[in-house]
């Protein structure tokens, strides 16, 4: 499942991301990387404990939250705290799956580190497609392959099973919020159905009102949450 999440962040909050990012410190990407993808990943990130993308995470959490077709999609169960990548002329991530599981640093150093099991991948767009050539998130899945250039503020959420890479930047440079979510609902086939029973319900609500169909199927919907989700 891909799902394209429109207009996440505002051109006022994506300009003042931008400003932020550019006043801090970047490091090879390479320090977020699993052993096999660290070999195909140039590319630059602002370290995960750096205030600035603390702060800034805590935007995009706050996005999130309040994002309806994020959340029928997701049925996000935890976040992990959202990261910054840049891609300049030349840079690229070859072909990689991204790991199972991430561990999240707690604030208080004798606190165990949250696992967060990767269901969901999710690429936040911080540059307009117009602005740099190359850069394409490509995904792989059972109906193909899919190139993805979004307008800045947009997010594409994938399943993190996939094969994807970003192709070579040849003009301009590429920035981007990158993320994974646990999902309530373990299982992408009944999370899939989950996500097109619950947009058929919300488009039924607008043609017909709230009569007893409908609630009958939104009592379909929430039963098979209780019988799918973790949580």
């Amino acid at each position: 499942m891909m799902v394209h999440v429109p207009q996440l962040l505002s051109a006022d909050q994506v300009a003042d991301m931008r400003g932020q990012l550019a006043g801090t410190d970047w490091v090879d990407g390479k320090v977020t990387a699993g052993t096999q993808s660290a070999g195909a990943k140039y590319n630059l990130q602002v370290p995960e404990n750096a205030p600035a993308a603390r702060a800034l995470g805590e935007v995009i959490l706050r996005a999130l939250g309040r994002n309806e077709l994020f959340t029928s999609a997701a049925l996000p169960l935890r976040v992990f705290p959202p990261l910054f990548n840049r891609y300049d002329g030349g840079m690229n991530f070859g072909n990689h799956i991204d790991n199972a599981i991430r561990f999240v640093k707690p604030s208080l150093g004798s606190a165990a580190p949250i696992r967060v099991r990767t269901d969901l991948s999710a690429t936040l767009f911080l540059t307009n497609p117009e602005d740099y050539d190359g850069g394409d998130l490509v995904i792989e899945d059972t109906y193909g392959t899919h190139s993805v250039k979004l307008p800045a503020g947009d997010m594409v959420l994938y399943s993190a099973t996939s094969r994807h890479r970003v192709t070579p930047v040849t003009r301009g440079s590429r920035w981007a919020s990158f993320f994974w979510i646990q999902s309530m609902v373990r299982d992408e086939s009944a999370r899939t159905l989950l996500f097109d029973l619950d947009t058929a319900i919300q488009g039924l609500r607008k043609a017909l009102g709230d009569n007893d169909e409908v609630v009958r199927l939104t009592g379909l919907y929430h039963n098979l949450i209780r019988r799918w989700a973790d949580a």
